[in-house]
């Protein structure tokens, strides 16, 4: 099944946000693409105010996944992960990425222009997009606990 993914990022991600979500597009695993994020360098639009629109969209089932970029990824991890229902991870590396969706089942991948290189970063969305957590696994109680923990 093809993935609905959200992306976006604040003018501190906006680079790599347009460089991921070509990759996105092109890729036969991804169904659609939509960008939240701002449209320049000189759009100061917040990144809380985007990652809380790309998460809204995950938790309604709008899209399976989304992708968020900003200076570190750590800001949008943490805004993303106050919505409700709503697992964001900053991963910068393959275990983590891999680790993030089949241990945690986490929706939302956040990354950092400024502390990952961009074949890196692009890599890391290659892999993650070919990940499924598997409900049935040992780790599906836990994110059961978490989901109680949220009243999700």
């Amino acid at each position: 099944m093809a993935l609905k993914i959200v992306i976006g990022g604040d003018n501190a991600g906006f680079n790599y946000k347009e460089a991921l979500r070509k990759d996105l597009e092109a890729d036969d695993r991804v169904a659609s693409v939509e960008d939240v994020g701002v449209g320049g360098v000189d759009d100061t639009t917040s990144y809380p105010n985007v990652a809380v629109a790309a998460a809204e969209k995950v938790a309604r089932g709008e899209a399976d996944r989304a992708l968020l970029i900003c200076g570190t990824g750590l800001g949008v991890a943490i805004a993303a992960n106050k919505v409700k229902g709503i697992r964001a991870v900053t991963a910068h590396d393959v275990y983590s990425v891999q680790r993030s969706v089949l241990s945690n089942n986490a929706q939302v991948l956040c990354m950092g222009e400024r502390v990952v290189g961009l074949e890196l970063a692009r890599a890391l969305v290659k892999e993650w997009l070919g990940l499924e957590f598997d409900p049935q696994s040992a780790s599906a109680a836990k994110v059961n606990d978490i989901c109680a923990y949220e009243g999700a």
